[in-house]
C-alpha cells in the first residue's frame, strides 16, 4: 500500500514540475516570437552565442546544485536526519555564493575575448556581459530549489520557474525594443566613424536587451523562494528541535559529499550540454574559414537556435522535469533498499510517460513543421522547414537520454553518464567537422546533434541494464505510441490541407493541431497504449476514467 502511495506521489510531483516546465517553455516560446521579430535572425544569432557561453558557465557554477542538494537532502530525510539535511542546505549556500560570484565575475571581465576568439562572434559580447550577474543569482536559487525538492515537494520550484519566466518575458521584450532602437541610432553614428561591424549594433543592443530579462526573471524567482523559506522557517525550527540524530555530520564532510555528488554531475552534464557551444564555435570558425560573411552565418545560427531549438525544447521540458522529480524518488528507493520491482516500476513509468509526449511531438514537427513556422514567425523558407524536419526525431532521443541520465545518477552510477557523454561527444565532433567540410552547412549541426542523442541513449541503456538488470519494455513504450502518433500525423496533415484552401495557413494550422491532439488520445486508447489502469496511475486519473467512460471510449 505504501509503495503505491509513494509511486502516486512520485507521479504527482513529477507532473507538477512537468506542467510548470511546460508552461515555462510555452511562455518562452511565446515571448521569443516577438523578440525574434524585433531583433531578427541576426540578433537571435548573437543572443544564442551569448547564451551558449552562459549555459556552460551555469553548468560550472550552479546547474547541478538543485540535483545534488535534492539527492543529499532526500537521503538524509529518508534516515530521519533533519539536522544533517539542513546542514547540507547551509553548506550548499556557501558553495553557491562563492562559486557563483567567481564564475559571474570571470565571465563579465572576459566577455569580449570569449565572444571574439572562442565563439567567433565579437558582437555577442554585449549580451554576455548582461548575463554575467545572473550566474550568481541562479546559483543561490538552485540551492533553495534543491532543498525543497529534497523534501519531496516540487511546488516552490514550479511556481518560481513560472514567475521567473513571466518576468523574463516582459522585461526581454521591453528592453529589446528600446535597446534595438538605441542600437540603430548608434549604428548610424558608428558607420560614419568606420567602427567594425557597425551595421550589427542594433542587433547587438537588441540581443543584450533580450538577455536582460533573464537576469531580472532569475532575481524575482529567487525572491519568491526566499519568501517561501521565511514562511517555512517556523515549521523547520520545530522539526530541527525534535530531531534526535545521534551524530551530526561535519561541514567538511558535507562539503566533501557535495563535491563528490556535484563533480560527476557537472562533468556529465557539461559534456552532455557542451554540444551547443562547440557546435556554434566549430560552425562559425569553419564558415569564417570558408569566407562566408559574418552576418550570413550568424543569421543561420539565429534560425537554428531561435526557431528550431526553441520548438523542440517545448516537449523536452517535460523530460527535464521528469528527470528532476525522479532523482529523489530513485535515490530514496536505493537508500531504503526497496525491491527491484519498485525501482523498475519507477524507471518504466517515467520513460513511458516521457515517450507519450516526445513521440507525437516528433511526428507533429515532421508533418506540420512549415505551417507552424509560418504561423509563429511568418517564415516560409524551405531551408528553415528542412532544419525542423531533419531534426524533429531528436526530440525522442534527447528525451530518452535525459531520463536515462537521471536514472543512472539516481542509482548512484554517477560516472556512467560522464563516460557516455564523453564518447558521444567525440563521435559528435568528428561527424560535425566532416559534414561541415563536405558542405552540409547548418544541416550538419542538426544531424550531428541527433546522432549525439542516439549514442547517449544506447550507452545509457546498456549501463542501466548491466547495473540493475533493467530491460526496457518496447511495445507499450515505443511501438504503440509511434503507431498512434503516425495515425495522428496522417489525420493532422489531411485536416491541414483541407482547411488551408478554405481558411489560410494560420487557422488551418491551429485546427490541425487541435485535431492532432484529439486523434492521438483516441489512437492511444484504441491501440491499447493507454488502459484504464494506466489512467488511474496518473494525477486526476479517476476523473479521466469517468470522462472517457461517458464518451464510451473505455468500458
Amino acid at each position: 500500500m505504501s509503495s503505491n502511495k509513494n509511486k502516486e506521489n512520485f507521479m504527482v510531483q513529477g507532473t507538477i514540475l512537468a506542467v510548470a516546465s511546460l508552461v515555462v517553455r510555452v511562455i518562452g516560446m511565446i515571448y521569443r516570437i516577438p523578440l525574434n521579430r524585433i531583433i531578427g535572425d541576426e540578433g537571435m544569432g548573437l543572443y544564442s552565442c551569448a547564451f551558449e557561453v552562459y549555459n556552460i558557465a551555469l553548468l560550472l557554477s550552479s546547474y547541478s546544485l538543485p540535483l545534488a542538494v535534492s539527492k543529499l537532502v532526500s537521503a538524509r530525510l529518508a534516515a530521519n536526519e533533519r539536522k544533517n539535511a539542513y546542514k547540507v542546505f547551509k553548506a550548499a549556500l556557501i558553495f553557491a555564493v562563492t562559486v557563483g560570484a567567481i564564475v559571474g565575475l570571470t565571465v563579465f571581465v572576459f566577455a569580449k575575448p570569449i565572444a571574439a576568439n572562442i565563439m567567433k562572434s565579437p558582437m555577442s559580447s554585449f549580451a554576455l556581459k548582461v548575463l554575467a550577474p545572473c550566474l550568481f543569482i541562479v546559483a543561490v536559487m538552485g540551492v533553495f530549489r534543491g532543498y525543497f525538492q529534497g523534501h519531496g515537494t516540487m511546488v516552490p520550484t514550479a511556481v518560481s520557474q513560472v514567475i521567473e519566466q513571466i518576468v523574463n518575458a516582459i522585461v526581454s521584450i521591453t528592453a529589446a525594443l528600446v535597446l534595438f532602437k538605441t542600437g540603430a541610432a548608434a549604428a548610424k553614428e558608428a558607420a560614419i566613424t568606420g567602427v567594425e561591424h557597425a551595421d550589427m549594433l542594433d542587433s547587438a543592443y537588441g540581443a543584450s536587451g533580450g538577455t536582460m530579462g533573464t537576469a531580472m526573471g532569475a532575481l524575482f524567482g529567487l525572491l519568491f523562494l526566499l519568501f517561501v523559506y521565511v514562511m517555512y522557517k517556523k515549521t523547520l525550527t520545530k522539526q530541527l528541535r525534535s530531531d534526535r540524530t545521534g551524530e551530526e555530520e561535519s561541514y567538511s564532510y558535507i562539503f566533501k559529499m557535495l563535491l563528490i555528488t556535484i563533480l560527476p554531475v557537472v562533468l556529465s552534464s557539461g559534456l552532455y550540454n557542451i554540444c551547443g557551444i562547440l557546435d556554434q564555435s566549430i560552425f562559425n570558425h569553419i564558415m569564417a574559414w570558408k569566407n562566408v560573411p559574418y552576418k550570413t552565418y550568424n543569421q543561420l545560427i539565429g534560425i537554428y537556435s531561435g526557431k528550431y531549438l526553441l520548438l523542440i525544447n517545448v516537449p523536452l521540458a517535460i523530460s527535464n522535469a521528469l528527470a528532476s522529480s525522479s532523482m529523489p524518488s530513485l535515490t530514496k528507493s536505493v537508500t531504503m533498499r526497496e525491491k527491484k520491482s519498485v525501482i523498475y516500476g519507477k524507471i518504466g513509468s517515467v520513460i513511458r510517460f516521457s515517450m507519450l509526449i516526445a513521440i507525437p511531438s516528433f511526428v507533429g514537427f515532421a508533418v506540420l513543421g512549415s505551417p507552424i513556422l509560418q504561423l509563429l514567425w511568418g517564415d516560409a523558407r524551405k531551408e528553415t522547414a528542412m532544419i525542423l524536419l531533419i531534426g524533429s526525431v531528436c526530440v525522442v532521443f534527447y528525451s530518452l537520454s535525459t531520463i536515462t541520465n537521471a536514472v543512472l545518477q539516481g542509482i548512484n552510477r554517477m560516472r556512467d553518464p560522464l563516460k557516455n557523454a564523453a564518447l558521444s561527444l567525440v563521435i559528435h565532433i568528428v561527424l560535425l567537422v566532416l559534414m561541415l567540410l563536405f558542405g552540409l552547412g547548418i544541416y550538419a549541426v542538426v544531424i550531428a546533434n541527433t546522432l549525439f542523442s542516439v549514442t547517449m541513449c544506447i550507452f545509457n541503456q546498456h549501463d542501466i541494464n548491466k547495473t540493475i538488470g533493467y530491460r526496457q519494455e518496447y511495445k507499450k513504450t515505443f511501438l504503440l505510441p509511434l503507431i498512434s502518433a503516425a495515425i495522428m500525423g496522417a489525420a493532422a496533415r489531411g485536416v491541414y490541407f483541407l482547411m488551408r484552401f478554405i481558411t489560410g495557413n494560420a487557422i488551418a494550422t491551429i485546427i490541425s493541431l487541435a485535431a492532432a491532439v484529439g486523434v492521438y488520445v483516441l489512437a492511444l486508447i484504441f491501440t491499447g497504449t493507454l488502459t484504464e489502469d494506466d489512467l488511474l496511475e496518473m494525477p486526476k486519473g479517476r476523473t479521466l476514467v469517468r470522462v472517457f467512460r461517458k464518451l464510451h471510449l473505455i468500458r
